[in-house]
């Protein structure tokens, strides 16, 4: 799936802008969903729940991409829970 880049500098139209193809790419998504059998009402409450989730997971860590790759953590040949070790 692609996503137009903004073309507006205007936060006020760069809104607008990133809500009409936001609007766009959901409606495709859920044609697809229904096309597998999901029904209208369960999956747009279910990409609520997941923009949800990304929300909150954007507030803690804002930007995931410069936190250190699993490998580079100390530690990381410990157990983490029922018997697992990561490779």
């Amino acid at each position: 799936m692609t996503f137009p880049p903004p073309k507006a500098e205007a936060p006020a139209q760069r809104f607008e802008e990133a809500s009409v193809a936001a609007r766009d790419a959901l409606e495709r998504l859920i044609a697809a969903a229904n096309e597998a059998g999901w029904g209208t009402e369960e999956i747009s409450v279910a990409f609520l729940e997941a923009a949800r989730f990304l929300t909150e997971a954007n507030k803690k860590d804002p930007d995931p991409a410069d936190d250190p790759a699993i490998s580079d953590v100390p530690g990381k040949r410990e157990q983490i829970g029922h018997g697992e070790l990561f490779d």
